[in-house]
């Protein structure tokens, strides 16, 4: 079974005075990248929120944000009255206007509002956890529908290429045919006595050069080895990668051996699958 590393996972948590909303979003990369954005007074906790994501998703590039809203009456921020004061003072020096003005221009002023650092609630910290987890199952299960969308997209790609190499080793006995008849027009043009030992010797040798046999084998075998890789329980997107590698370098030496029009027209539609796999491999966690 595989997964995608594409997913989102959203979860909300109703406090008493605030509204924690808790979103993680993925996409596809090599190794774990995690970007975390959680407000100053959660700051503490972040190392630990990170964590426990990390050991969820393993990898990909990782978005995490926290947002609280105050939803009750009271607040953290404050106005600094002694501040304030003087700002409207100073300013009543500089210039005569209304009182209500002057407030207005005070309280944007530096340290005219004061924010009180709101400490941890163990409780309610519990609670966020129990958010961050329902949302990281949210996109745990996306990753999953993800990947048995890729996992049937493969398994029709490795299909197609299984049913061109058929068509490849029909082709196969017709393309020596061709190779031999070649050698043979070659030979009669030199309008030369040619030993017939010699010939078979050479003909032979050549036949050997552009035998294709162990290709095939070894493509049906990594074919093979790649859709059993799909239904293992360890599957993993570097590892469809390696295989991928490897169908590509014999799906090459087909084409490059091939020397039959009809044939290459065949390895070049399996470049062209095996091509869109590697595509969605990059994907697969």
């Amino acid at each position: 079974m595989i997964q995608s590393m594409t997913g989102y996972g959203k979860s909300i948590l109703q406090l008493l005075s605030k509204k924690i909303t808790v979103e993680i979003k993925s996409l596809n990369s090599k190794n774990l990248d995690l970007n975390a954005r959680v407000p100053s007074a959660y700051r503490a906790k972040e190392l630990f929120l990170r964590n426990r994501i990390s050991k969820s998703l393993i990898r990909g590039k990782v978005d995490f944000n926290l947002y609280v809203e105050i939803t009750g009456e009271t607040t953290n921020t404050q106005i600094n009255e002694a501040i304030v004061k003087q700002y409207i003072d100073q300013l009543k020096s500089v210039v005569d206007g209304d009182t209500t003005e002057l407030l207005k221009m005070a309280v944007r002023m530096p340290d005219a509002l004061k924010t009180e650092r709101e400490e941890i609630d163990e409780s309610e910290f519990i609670k966020i956890l129990e958010a961050v987890d329902d949302a990281l199952e949210a996109i745990n299960n996306y990753r999953t529908d993800e990947g048995k969308a890729l996992e049937k997209d493969f398994e029709h790609r490795i299909e197609n290429i299984s049913s061109l190499l058929t068509k490849v080793i029909e082709l196969d006995p017709q393309r020596m045919d061709n190779v031999k008849e070649r050698l043979r027009k070659a030979i009669s043009e030199l309008k030369e006595t040619v030993d017939e030992n010699r010939f078979e010797q050479e003909l032979i040798y050549y036949l050997e050069k552009y035998d294709i046999t162990e290709e095939t084998v070894r493509l049906k075998n990594h074919l093979d080895y790649f859709t059993e890789t799909l239904s293992h329980k360890d599957s993993n997107g570097k590892k469809l990668g390696f295989i991928s590698q490897e169908l590509g370098r014999e799906i090459n030496t087909i084409g490059s051996k091939a020397n039959f029009a009809p044939m290459q027209q065949l390895v070049v539609q399996m470049k062209g699958e095996l091509e869109k796999i590697k595509e969605q491999a990059l994907n697969v966690l």
